[in-house]
């Protein structure tokens, strides 16, 4: 449900650590047991992935790519609101259907403030973006637009984890503006900007910003524990879309209805389960390096689906906000 179709920095801390044990501290420091002990960390971290790691991300990616077409493939028989908030509650219903087989654990009473306000942010903010900003902006301009949060996240967390900048840094963010502004004028009739991407781009700061503030929330909770009280936390405030819903399930043709139905279960839950289990086998960078390739893959779904193609000009801002976001996150930020 989060960022769902793209959650490009979404590296939970639990899920790296199941692939790279901790050694104990319990342990005699001895040559022998030094030696046997790095042997088998050696060893458990060299471990191929699991054969089923590269489906699982590859189903991760087409699931959340799909959701950009989805999305345009409900609204012409569903008002925004309403699209997100049935979207939200299949998607909650699945989580609840499977909360006994994935254990889940509430969070202290301490941080439900906390992960609501992120629920609103990541699920709320976002989803009614993309719903509203899809009216008339293409599935393909909208996953491009989105994954410019590769730049986003790092900005926004510069303040709170003390990273610092180089000077390539704001070369590729104004490449990655510059991107951006192209993709937005592509999707307009004239040269000005499209109101309805401006609902996008907000989309995006709004996930980024969910990304940035979990980090302290991830290291207390497992991903799957957070992630399911995000999307119920985010779904209640979406009942604002509640009146009228009823009438327009009735009234929408079974097409639509299904499209949405797909998206609530699809995208935004079993996707990720699949994602979880990728990023438990594989490296983060290689995860999170593999989300590029859902613009791409956007594109072609939306094509595939509705015959739909983006503009030449908003294609040209993709490849470059896509270059400013590699550019930004291989040579802007200091490595210490």
């Amino acid at each position: 449900m989060v960022q769902p179709e793209c959650v490009c920095n979404a590296v939970p801390a639990d899920s790296i650590r199941m692939g790279y044990p901790e050694p104990s501290s319990q342990l005699q420091v001895t040559n022998s047991r030094n030696r046997t002990s790095m042997s088998s960390t050696a060893s458990r971290t060299l471990a191929p992935p699991h054969p089923l790691t590269y489906l699982a991300l590859a189903t991760t990616l087409v699931l959340w790519a799909s959701g950009f077409a989805g999305n345009r493939a409900a609204l012409p028989a569903y008002q925004p609101g309403h699209l997100v908030l049935l979207r939200g509650l299949i998607a909650s219903g699945c989580f609840l259907l499977a909360a006994p087989w994935l254990r889940l654990r509430p969070p202290a009473w301490r941080d439900l403030p906390g992960i609501a306000g992120l629920g609103f942010l990541g699920i709320t903010l976002y989803h009614a973006g993309i719903g509203f900003g899809q009216r008339t902006v293409g599935a393909g301009a909208t996953s491009l637009i989105i994954a410019t949060e590769g730049i986003l996240v790092p900005l926004l967390a510069i303040g709170f984890l003390g990273e610092r900048l180089t000077r390539w840094a704001w070369l590729a963010t104004a490449v990655c503006v510059a991107g951006v502004y192209l993709i937005v004028v592509g999707e307009s009739e004239s040269l000005g900007f499209s109101l309805d991407a401006l609902w996008i781009c907000g989309a995006c700061v709004a996930t980024s910003a969910y990304f940035v503030f979990q980090k302290p929330y991830l290291r207390r909770y497992r991903a799957v524990d957070f992630i399911a009280f995000a999307v119920w936390s985010g779904t209640a405030f979406l009942l604002v879309f509640l009146p009228g819903l009823g009438e327009a399930v009735v009234g929408a043709p079974w097409e639509a209805t299904m499209a949405v139905v797909y998206l609530g279960i699809f995208p935004s839950a079993l996707a990720y389960a699949t994602w979880t289990f990728a990023l438990s086998q594989l490296p983060a960078s290689l995860a999170g390096n593999a989300l590029y390739g859902i613009p791409p893959l956007a594109i072609v779904i939306a094509f595939v689906w509705l015959g739909e193609l983006p503009a030449l000009l908003t294609l040209v801002g993709g490849v470059l906000s896509l270059g400013g976001v590699v550019l930004f996150n291989r040579l802007g930020v200091e490595r210490t």
